[in-house]
């Protein structure tokens, strides 16, 4: 059985983006070659360089980056007062038995949401 390790996001502005990253989740657990590596619950979302990623993603909706948070309200408020572009103010779907969900996008427009603790069947 495969555990999930880590996500590596690829950009042309690794700096802005690792910045923005620690906002959101403090600072980096590794730092080192152009690479900053977030903990992230039992994972790692690093950031770095690539030399054929530029400007903003073209298809953020391809790769969502899912946070769990107790209270998705509050963390709804805390991160979009860091100033992280909302896509999606707290809704509800049916699907999560009533749990919130919301979604924003970050300097890369990359697509990451906060979800509602949600068990797996």
């Amino acid at each position: 059985m495969l555990n999930f390790n880590s996500i590596l996001l690829s950009s042309g502005s690794p700096t802005e983006l690792s910045a923005f990253y620690a906002s959101i989740l403090g600072p980096p657990a590794y730092e080192g070659g152009g690479y900053s590596s977030f903990a992230a619950g039992s994972g790692y979302i690093t950031v770095g360089p690539h030399d054929r990623v530029s400007g903003r993603n073209a298809n953020p909706e391809r790769i969502l980056l899912n946070f769990e948070a107790a209270d998705v309200q509050a963390e709804f408020e805390r991160i979009r007062g860091l100033g992280a572009r909302v896509v999606a103010t707290p809704y509800q779907m049916d699907e999560m038995a009533g749990g919130w969900i919301a979604t924003f996008a970050d300097p890369d427009g990359n697509y990451f949401q906060v979800m509602s603790l949600f068990e797996m069947e």
